[in-house]
């Protein structure tokens, strides 16, 4: 065997070193195809190797702990590439061996060779060996024509093809044992993080994957032409508009016999001269631009201290714009104001144009709907907002974007 793959080594090193500009595209294609055939019957010689060499515990005898640990430091593979390869070498060898001699004729690629494997191991327990070895055949076949993704789509009903007066039951066995495990696998962690962020993971069963993404979706598409987060920024806003949303409604559980709500903690001086940051009721810290920012929403309870801590305000309700402002808020804006956002005003907060803590009142001509991102945007950057003379509001450009610094405003919510 070594010899024979020296051999082979040595051939395919010369056509390495072949001048493959000088060929024609026929004899390229050709030669694609030929390489690729040779790389897949190489997967089926290694995984045999593996096989081997596993079931000979040598990993064991040279002082590894696994065959994988051993791969891995033999091959500089990762640990998860090398755990794969041991695994499937395992069910080639074991399974039914159609699938081992498919991929060493160069029929299937190492990937279509997994997603056969389990799908026949799959009729072997449901419907038998003959039923198991038409499947080989019809998935050997349908490798000729698709890819391992959609290989795997089309096999969870290939019992629909060998063994079809079984085919609704098992799909049946099969989707109620999924949702179990679903069941069982649901979880959700939050991880707080040295510097008070909060990392998520976590698995969703499908109904909650399917309120999620309904929920999030249409919000983590770019808010306009200026829009210029990351998708992972824009699905990270999306879930911050969406709790939002449900502080705003007043329905959720009280917590502790008060609604729920989030409580920031700053000084007068501070907040007003931008100069302390803040504190949230679970004791993480914001900066003073996010405490102003915060500021603006209903849902937010901010609690302002003197300087010997004593409550000077604690979420005067005057200042929050909610109940009928908010309603001809909503009325006159339709929406996120900002130029370009399409978001609807069920998504906004009500933003003090000249900001309360430093004199600015709470009333329809001192407030305008932003979506959470233009509302972030709008505090942090350097776009100015007013009213027009028509009681509308319209956007002043930065200098460096605009030099004019022509007035913008949206055109998208459109006024009866």
């Amino acid at each position: 065997m070594v010899e024979g793959l020296t051999q082979a080594e040595g051939a395919i090193a010369a056509c390495a070193d072949a001048a493959t500009w000088a060929q024609p595209e026929e004899e390229l294609i050709a030669a694609l195809d030929t390489a690729y055939r040779i790389e897949q019957r190489l997967a089926a010689v290694t995984l045999a190797l593996i096989r081997e060499l596993d079931g000979r515990g040598t990993a064991t005898t040279q002082g590894a702990s696994s065959t994988a640990i051993w791969l891995r430091e033999r091959l500089r593979l990762t640990v998860p590439a090398a755990r794969r390869l041991v695994d499937l070498a395992a069910v080639l060898d074991t399974g039914n061996p159609g699938v081992r001699h498919a991929l060493a004729d160069g029929h299937i690629s190492v990937e279509q060779a997994r997603v056969i494997a389990d799908t026949v191991d799959n009729v072997q327990t449901a419907a038998g060996s003959e039923a198991a070895d038409k499947a080989l055949g019809v998935l050997v076949e349908w490798a000729g024509q698709f890819d391992p993704t959609l290989l795997r789509k089309l096999s969870t009903r290939i019992l629909d093809h060998v063994a079809p007066d079984i085919a609704d039951d098992a799909a049946g066995a099969a989707l109620d044992a999924e949702a179990r495990r679903a069941a069982r696998d649901r979880h959700l962690t939050l991880s707080t993080l040295s510097d008070g962020r909060l990392r998520l993971t976590g698995i969703l069963d499908t109904e909650t994957a399917g309120l999620l993404r309904a929920a999030i979706d249409p919000l983590s598409a770019p808010s306009g032409p200026d829009d210029q987060r990351s998708p992972g920024q824009r699905r990270h806003d999306a879930l911050s508009d969406v709790c939002r949303l449900a502080l705003r409604t007043g329905e959720l559980p009280e917590h502790g016999g008060d609604p729920a709500q989030i409580v920031v903690t700053t000084s007068y001086d501070g907040l007003t001269g931008q100069l302390g940051g803040g504190t949230l009721d679970t004791g993480l810290h914001l900066t003073p631009e996010a405490v102003r920012r915060l500021a603006c929403d209903a849902a937010i309870l901010p609690a302002v201290l003197s300087g010997a801590g004593q409550p000077l305000d604690l979420g005067r309700q005057r200042r929050l714009i909610t109940g009928p402002l908010r309603r001809a808020l909503v009325l006159r804006d339709r929406g996120c104001a900002f130029p370009g956002c399409d978001r609807p005003a069920r998504w906004c907060d009500a933003h003090h144009i000249h900001h309360w803590a430093d004199g600015g009142d709470t009333s329809l001509t001192n407030a305008v709907l932003l979506c959470g991102h233009h509302h972030r945007h709008l505090h942090h950057s350097d776009w100015a907002v007013r009213l027009a003379g028509d009681g509308h509001p319209e956007f002043v450009p930065p200098a460096w974007l605009d030099p004019e610094q022509l007035p913008r405003r949206n055109h998208y919510h459109r006024r009866t």
